[in-house]
């Protein structure tokens, strides 16, 4: 099994963040570009990946309580992962996401994943930091 896992801190307060990560309809403003999520009957999703042309099915559960957000795929491949979101108690947040691939053969690699939850959570700072900013 591979994991993978980076953190950021973030511009707002953990609820505001967690907000703006969890709206399925947003997640193309921060996911890697080859990724695109719709929702289905909740709790399944979607996802297509422009890469291979596919779509699969997978479970995506937000958490609020929690500041979670978890998610998998259903057709057995044992991919899942989660972002969690933490305050600091000064108005920024630290949002970690984690990756596992139980499959090492559907696993791209360190670089590759490192490299797209880098560019992930930096496009997610973006865009809390555009709301914060038309906020103000």
């Amino acid at each position: 099994m591979s994991e993978y896992e980076r953190s950021r801190t973030m511009p707002d307060l953990p609820e505001h963040v967690f907000d703006q990560a969890s709206v399925v309809s947003w997640f193309d403003s921060w996911l890697p570009d080859e990724l695109h999520v719709r929702a289905q009957d909740p709790p399944a999703l979607t996802v297509h990946e422009d890469s291979t042309g596919e779509d699969a099915a997978a479970l995506f559960r937000a958490d609020r309580e929690r500041m979670r957000l978890e998610w998998g795929a259903l057709d057995g491949s044992g991919y899942t992962g989660w972002l969690q979101v933490a305050g600091y108690g000064t108005g920024a947040s630290e949002v970690t996401v984690h990756l596992s691939f139980a499959d090492w053969r559907l696993d791209p690699g360190e670089a590759d994943v490192l490299g797209a939850l880098d560019r992930s959570l930096q496009q997610l700072e973006e865009q809390v930091r555009l709301r914060v900013e038309g906020a103000g």
